[in-house]
């Protein structure tokens, strides 16, 4: 008869955290949409139980709301931190996050499955505050540009509708839009044209 294994002496299982609940959703939702974001399915993909699930959420609304607020902070506030943090010169803010920005449409589809869920009411609203704070810096760096505040709104509009439309067309329509230097330059070049 074999030695039965001492519980005493088994690597202990790493508590989630909601932020590892919320990352798996963003994951699912990258993935497959929406609907994929299934407490079940995520609970069997982070190796766990709905038990885990229900000691930080009390519904799927509430997970959904806590990885829009997650895609929010990873994605829009943190970049704009390390913008900030290690870019003084604004063009080249402009040029870096439109470069990290093509560079990431081609890979990850998350924003493309959101912008498609965005009947969905936290959803829609997470969009609006994302794409509010988005434009916004935008044009702030336009300003910072010395465009004068409503044409560096527009141009801000004009270079989130751009990232937007390129992220769609490069998941929707593999190697239809170029992600290399060149369309960067011809990018840069039409937002900063006086």
């Amino acid at each position: 008869m074999r030695d039965q294994p001492d519980p005493s002496k088994r690597p202990a299982r790493k508590r989630l955290t909601a932020d590892d609940w919320a990352d798996a959703a963003l994951a699912a939702l990258s993935e497959r949409g929406l609907g994929a974001v299934a407490v079940e399915t995520l609970a069997a993909r982070l190796g766990t139980t709905k038990g885990s699930f229900y000691w930080h959420f009390t519904n799927r609304d509430a997970l959904v709301a806590a990885a829009l607020a997650r895609w929010e902070e990873l994605s829009t506030e943190r970049i704009i931190q390390a913008m900030e943090a290690t870019e003084p010169d604004p063009a080249d803010r402009l040029r870096a996050l439109l470069r990290g920005a093509i560079a990431t449409a081609a890979t990850d589809a998350l924003e493309v499955r959101l912008l498609a869920a965005a009947d969905h009411p936290a959803v829609t609203a997470a969009l609006a505050r994302v794409t509010e704070r988005r434009v916004g810096y935008l044009a702030h760096l336009f300003e910072l540009l010395g465009f004068p505040p409503p044409e560096a709104r527009r141009r801000g509009l004009l270079a989130y509708t751009s990232y937007v439309g390129h992220a769609q067309l490069t998941q929707a329509v593999p190697g239809s839009v170029p992600a290399d230097a060149g369309y960067l330059a011809t990018v840069m070049t039409a937002l900063l044209r006086r």
